[in-house]
């Protein structure tokens, strides 16, 4: 960071304050169109409800006067067929004059709602408003009213069949009523419209009561339907009464329904109601009536017109009210708009103000933090990474101002001063957690080294016990595996593998190397299609990439499955591709794994990954070989790992000499004259390890070895150095099935047997430490 001056040019000056004034209106631009958006949605649903309530009003004087007077003419019609039919005096000119009501009815009510001729169709090329469904279903109904009349007149089929006709034909019209004016986007007015079509039920409801004592004619008897249906009525209209009209009428037509039901004529209603309901008898065909029935026809035509007035009246109640909450809308529709209009005006100025005194005050600040932010911290961060001092004066400092701008950038320092502070530490600590791993691996690594030296003298002391040396073999195998995870540590810790390599290895060679890093060595199958080489410097760094690969494969693969490697020249390098018949692995794993290859995670993942470093370590040793790692399904259903070694790793195989084989003086010496530790054991092969079948290179015919003979722990003998074999008594301890003709054994100073031979031997050996390793377990009890 530059030390604090005079301000920027104009030029850059005024470019940074055009962007935050930008983003400043931006910020207040935002609600004052959220507000003048909410307030023209709220107007126009205002404004759609109003319109919603002229159309019902319409609708209400359009159609709600037709639809009551059908409806009375219904019943009454249905009362006097139904009187007809039963036997009572009812003339002809009185069923006709009241047929010709009804068909009046029914033509206006066609007329005002276009529903059709007087077949109950629709109007050639006349499309019916959905809207419109009960009106339409009404029409459609009353265009099957000539023929039932034809059916009353001649009593074919049933009185309930044409009564139920009737019936239905109402019930459309209280549910047309019921749709066009319930109101439902508007609760009080949805509350009003209740009462409303109750009435209107409630009214039919006792127009089936006098249905059915008409239909009970002179005998006053009635079939158990008729007396079912009868009682339904009674107890609907009461209950609609009680519970959906009374409580919701108004005050003044609440005193009209009281005033009615004190009235002679509604009491003697309820008196031939309870009696028809606790004084009947039951006959062989229906039910008898009580003698009280009589006088139900002159109440009833007292009372019905009353009824008839308070249904016309909680309509016009109704319609009143709706016009009246139109006008109220269109009125707060009005308000709504001035009123936004006008907040609209002091937001914007509002805006101005502010964004002209909020820019003065941060534009230094905001050039400051900037520069701080986006160039001082991330130099003092990477310099605190690499161990270089920093120099305070370039970072911000606490000056105790009082203001809020001063504030925030004080608070601003502080945050930049904990964030420094914390790298610091962090550095130092990541730094002497990498010195300490070092040297508890240096630690354990000599150790290591020892053991292995050890084993090795053991081996050659004990060779003839074929029982002690498979223990020994196996001990070696868990020391070659411990070595490995004491590399894994260096590794984690920042260090490199130490390399004693100074001659190319073919891959193949590598490939066995790295197989026998692994425990479950034997389940592995090498390919090495290609001859190749790999340099020097990187065969440490390979064969422990690989390892851990074919370790994870052999794992998390069934026990008696085989894991493939494949080695070949490709475009870009050499490419190995492992792969196993391990468990299936959902693609959002396949990319976690792939991204713990792909980035090095700091100590605390490590920590939280401990059991698991696998990948961790395969992503240092990638990064370091520059080479590229990816884990995919492979097409057998397990993992295969490819990795894409570059070609820069790769040795030239045009003129390079074959390595010189040493004499038997240059030969490694054995434990007892070991050299003094290193701070790692070098890499090589296990010892007593034999490595998997190699498919790539048959094994050459070499002189029987016997059984304590050791391959050697320093990569040097790789290299072409044989190790010293120790003077056996041939095919003494050897198993029965490797015992034949003794073989000449070979002058050591004159073997011209390469490393190569020398491993392919010791894996034939192998074999047979397997099979003595078999007859021991079948003998044990």
């Amino acid at each position: 960071m530059a030390p604090e001056g005079p301000p920027s040019p104009p030029t850059a000056r005024r470019r940074r304050t055009v962007r935050l004034r930008t983003m400043l209106v931006c910020l207040a631009v935002v609600p004052t169109v959220a507000m003048g958006t909410q307030t023209a949605v709220t107007a126009q649903r205002l404004l759609a409800r109003s319109e919603h309530l002229r159309a019902d009003l319409e609708a209400g004087e359009r159609l709600g006067v037709p639809l009551v007077g059908l409806m009375n003419e219904l019943q009454a019609e249905r009362a006097v067929t139904a009187a007809r039919w039963a036997g009572s005096p009812v003339s002809d000119d009185a069923l006709r004059d009241q047929r010709s009501a009804t068909d009046r009815a029914a033509a206006e009510f066609r007329r005002l709602s276009g529903t059709g001729g007087g077949d109950g169709t629709q109007p050639s090329g006349q499309e019916q408003d959905p809207g419109e469904g009960r009106v339409g279903a009404v029409g459609v109904r009353l265009g099957l009213l000539a023929g039932y009349r034809k059916r009353a007149d001649a009593h074919t089929g049933s009185a309930e069949q044409v009564v139920d006709y009737y019936s239905g034909v109402i019930d459309d019209i209280i549910r047309a009523y019921q749709d066009e004016f319930s109101h439902s986007e508007d609760a009080e007015l949805a509350q009003e419209s209740r009462p409303a079509v109750s009435l209107f039920s409630a009214t039919e409801m006792v127009a089936r009561e006098d249905t059915a004592l008409a239909l009970a004619g002179p005998s006053r008897e009635l079939a158990a339907t008729g007396f079912s249906q009868f009682l339904d009525a009674v107890g609907t209209h009461r209950y609609l009464y009680t519970t959906w009209i009374v409580p919701y009428l108004p005050p003044a037509e609440r005193a009209s329904y009281d005033k009615l039901t004190v009235s002679d004529a509604w009491q003697t209603k309820l008196r031939i109601e309870n009696a028809v309901i606790a004084n009947h008898k039951d006959t062989a065909t229906g039910v008898k009536l009580p003698a009280d029935v009589a006088e139900w026809p002159a109440a009833y035509r007292t009372f019905s017109p009353h009824l008839a007035a308070l249904n016309t009246e909680r309509a016009r109640s109704l319609f009143a009210d709706a016009d009246a909450k139109a006008g109220e809308l269109e009125t707060e529709v009005f308000w709504l708009i001035g009123a936004g209009a006008a907040a609209l005006l002091l937001v914007s100025a509002v805006v101005v103000l502010i964004t002209r005194s909020v820019l003065h005050r941060l534009d230094r600040l905001h050039t400051r933090t900037v520069a701080i932010a986006e160039e001082t911290l991330p130099d003092v961060v990477a310099r605190l990474q690499r161990g270089e001092p920093v120099d305070e004066d370039a970072l911000p400092a606490v000056r105790g101002r009082q203001d809020e701008v001063g504030q925030i950038a004080d608070a601003f320092a502080r945050v930049v001063a904990a964030s420094v502070d914390g790298h610091r530490q962090l550095a130092a600590e990541r730094h002497g957690f990498g010195l300490f791993a070092s040297g508890i691996a240096s630690r354990t690594g000599n150790l290591v080294s020892r053991q292995l030296s050890l084993t090795e003298e053991l081996q050659d002391t004990f060779g003839h016990d074929e029982a002690l040396l498979a223990q020994l073999m196996r001990s070696d195998q868990l020391t070659v595996g411990m070595r490995r995870q004491i590399e894994n540590l260096l590794i984690l810790a920042g260090g490199e593998i130490p390399d004693p390599h100074t001659d190319p290895m073919r891959v193949a060679d590598l490939l066995r190397e790295a197989a026998a890093e692994v425990e479950d060595f034997r389940r592995i199958e090498r390919q090495a299609l290609d001859e190749a080489s790999v340099q020097p410097h990187a065969i440490s760094q390979i064969s422990h990439l690989l390892a851990e690969l074919l370790d994870n494969a052999t794992r998390f693969s069934p026990p008696r499955s085989k894991v493939v490697v494949r080695a070949e020249l490709v475009a870009d390098g050499l490419s190995v591709e492992i792969e196993d018949r391990g468990p299936r692995v959902s693609h959002a794993g396949y990319a976690a794994m792939n991204e713990r290859l792909h980035s090095a995670p700091p100590y605390s993942v490590l920590a939280e990954n401990a059991h698991r470093l696998g990948l961790f370590v395969v992503g240092h040793l990638a990064e370091q070989l520059q080479a590229r790692v990816t884990l995919r399904r492979s097409v057998y259903g397990g993992t295969a790992a490819v990795v894409i070694l570059p070609g820069a790793l790769l040795a030239s195989t045009g003129g390079s000499p074959e390595p010189a084989r040493p004499s038997p003086a240059s030969r490694p010496s054995r434990p007892g004259n070991a050299p003094a530790p290193v701070s790692l054991p070098v890499r090589g092969p296990a010892p007593g390890a034999a490595a998997p079948t190699d498919t790539a290179d048959a094994p050459a015919p070499v002189p029987a070895a016997g059984p304590g003979r050791a391959l050697p722990t320093r990569p040097a003998a790789r290299a072409g150095a044989r190790p010293a074999l120790p003077e056996r008594v041939p095919q003494t301890h050897l198993t029965r099935q490797l015992r034949g003709p003794r073989a000449p054994e070979p002058d050591t100073g004159r073997d011209a047997a390469t490393p190569e031979e020398v491993a392919d031997a010791w894996a034939d050996y192998e074999e047979g430490t397997k099979k003595v390793e078999a007859e021991l377990g079948a003998d044990q009890p």
